[in-house]
């Protein structure tokens, strides 16, 4: 027996979750969470994935 999965629905759930979450901290006064990635490569391709995988979901600033 298979399961269909829809991984677009999936994902949407769980940034619909994350948004709450973060919600409700901000509202009790808590920071913003946030993610660093420290890329340790000097393949300029290696920036592009970086930045490519974070685009969709967070705000990107390379330092």
């Amino acid at each position: 027996m298979t399961t269909e999965i829809d991984g677009t629905k999936i994902a949407q759930d769980i940034r619909s979750r994350v948004a709450q979450e973060v919600a409700s901290r901000v509202a009790a006064g808590a920071g913003v969470p946030g993610l660093a990635t420290i890329i340790v490569s000097d393949d300029p391709a290696d920036i592009v994935v970086v930045a490519t995988g974070v685009a969709g979901s967070l705000p990107y600033r390379a330092a």
